[in-house]
């Protein structure tokens, strides 16, 4: 999820139990707290590209994490509000961040990233897939309740705005089984037995999914509206990416073979080559327009430097082809 939300659902709920007194300290608390997982984008080696995937959405979104976070903010905090002259204590301070902290990896979860809830206990990566990394209809919500109850210094609109959160979600939820089920009907029609399918929503709405299920080798991508009645829109394929047959000549010994190695766990095994560059090896969950199998991201496989690690590379651009394209889905046209 984007950080302004991050923040906007941190600081409502420490807002939502808060003391009057309190509110606008507990909100800027709560509000920094929840951004404190998302430091792990820092991870980072300019050597290593595939470095900050790895460590993205992992331990700092870690339910064990949350009591050590809390603890690093509030003790950053505290010496800040004692020079300001703020009349609050360390456990006052500690609660609110705690509270901040606690929302950072569950909101990630309920996005289709996949975020690492039960490190170090296990290396899954939990992806409920009920709401879009970026949502303006869940940021407005919480906005508008953090400001009111800053406005009137009362905990009731967070709490009513929590509500309103919970009851969107749930939403996600609802739209999200609606679609797998239709992509399973659509996939069955076809004589198809999806060996994995994943539907996820897109960019800023629980309208219009994306579908991804690999049948016999290939991945097929489509787009589901799942507004009054489902409506499916066929888009690409594309073959499922093998090691062994496509780079029958990389030893496994080699850092890129790692690599691809590395870069298949992240993507929860849906690889395949670009459809205009098979030197680029995609991540197909993700693509800018959902009937495409233009990846969003994926890695350089440069055969010419197997012992050098493989290049990450990501592609946000969209014609106005497509833009169109995808707003006449979203409206549910032909």
């Amino acid at each position: 999820m984007d950080i302004l939300t991050h923040g906007l659902l941190g600081g409502t709920l420490a807002q939502s139990c808060s003391r009057k007194s309190e509110t606008r300290a507990a909100t800027t608390v709560g509000f920094l707290a929840a951004l404190l997982a998302d430091a792990d984008a820092l991870i980072r080696s300019d050597a290593d590209p595939l470095l900050t995937l790895e460590y993205h959405r992992q331990f700092t979104h870690a339910l064990i994490f949350i009591p050590v976070g809390a603890l690093l903010v509030a003790l950053i905090l505290w010496p800040a509000f004692k020079a300001f002259g703020r009349p609050l204590g360390f456990r006052r301070i500690y609660l609110y961040a705690l509270l901040g902290c606690a929302t950072s990896g569950l909101l990630d979860a309920c996005t289709s990233y996949g975020t690492h809830l039960l490190w170090p206990f296990t290396d899954e990566r939990i992806a409920w897939s009920i709401v879009p990394i970026f949502d303006p209809l869940l940021s407005l919500i919480l906005g508008a309740a953090m400001l009111a109850g800053l406005r009137w210094r009362k905990t009731l609109p967070a709490r009513i705005c929590l509500l309103l959160a919970a009851a969107y979600l749930s939403v996600g939820w609802l739209q999200h089984q609606r679609a797998e089920e239709a992509m399973r009907a659509t996939a069955a029609l076809r004589g198809h037995e999806a060996e994995k399918l994943t539907v996820k929503p897109t960019m800023g709405n629980l309208l219009l999914w994306r579908s991804i299920y690999r049948a016999n080798g290939v991945y097929y991508v489509d787009a589901v509206r799942v507004g009054g009645a489902a409506r499916i829109y066929p888009g690409n394929t594309a073959r499922a990416f093998d090691l062994s047959r496509d780079l029958p000549a990389l030893s496994p010994a080699s850092v890129l073979h790692q690599d691809i190695k590395r870069f298949d766990f992240f993507s929860d095994g849906y690889l395949a080559l670009h459809p205009d560059d098979p030197g680029l090896l995609g991540d197909v969950r993700y693509a800018m327009l959902p009937t495409s199998t233009r990846p969003l991201w994926g890695i350089r496989l440069d055969m010419r430097q197997p012992q050098a690690h493989a290049q990450f590379e990501t592609s946000r651009q969209m014609s106005r082809e497509e833009i169109d394209r995808f707003i006449g889905m979203l409206r549910g046209k032909d």
